[in-house]
């Protein structure tokens, strides 16, 4: 197997696009030889805990409304593309990442990352839900079968909070500055939403390897 470690922030676009760009190339080899851990990357660390109206932060952001519409002109074309549905007027918060980030570190433990960072992708770009908010977290962690009452418990003590900008802040050091990064075999950076023929040739390549040298 070759370990896969995926730095992202489950409010990024661009992550969604790229996993479900991911998804479509693993569809076609059931076998695939990845093992996928997800990581912590803050798009905004100074966000306030409550979050704030996304409207106004993307206005903030990028210096207006036309600006932000144009901006994001390429996400919604490539979110097309890819077949990755974002109910754009749906979102209504952006939210401050750092409980959901936890939430997919303990996912981890029980086996269920990918499972709740899907879930994640799912309520805040689908759903246009608040993944800030802690109720809004327990209920993904039930719908992924982990303990919803403990982890409400966990989320109001400081539980993992500094382990989770450590790792954040290790990224940053590595030369990580955007979202989405693919590591392969912890050797080679794939930085971005790669189509699927990408990954396709990628996953080609290791099985070609794995099996030479077996």
């Amino acid at each position: 197997m070759v370990k896969l470690d995926i730095i992202s922030d489950p409010i990024c676009p661009w992550c969604y696009i790229g996993k479900t760009n991911l998804d479509k190339a693993l569809a076609q080899f059931p076998d695939h030889p990845f093992v996928m851990e997800w990581h912590p990357f803050q798009l905004n660390p100074d966000m306030p805990a409550e979050g704030m109206d996304r409207r106004a932060y993307l206005e903030g952001k990028f210096g207006g409304k036309e600006a932000a519409i144009k901006a994001y002109a390429p996400v919604v074309e490539h979110a097309q593309t890819s077949g990755a549905h974002i109910n754009f007027e749906g979102i209504k918060t952006t939210p401050n990442t750092i409980n959901a980030h936890r939430l997919i570190h303990w996912a981890g433990i029980e086996q269920r990352q990918t499972y709740v960072v899907d879930l994640l992708f799912k309520a805040y770009f689908v759903d246009g839900r608040d993944i800030g908010s802690a109720e809004v977290l327990a209920d993904i962690a039930d719908t992924a079968e982990m303990d919803a009452s403990m982890v409400t418990r966990l989320l109001n003590t400081d539980e993992d909070l500094k382990s989770i900008r450590d790792r954040d802040a290790h990224s940053r050091k590595m030369g990580i500055s955007s979202v989405p990064t693919f590591i392969v075999a912890q050797q080679h950076a794939v930085p971005g939403a790669q189509p699927p023929e990408m990954w396709i040739n990628v996953i080609k390549d290791i099985q070609s390897q794995l099996d030479a040298n077996a």
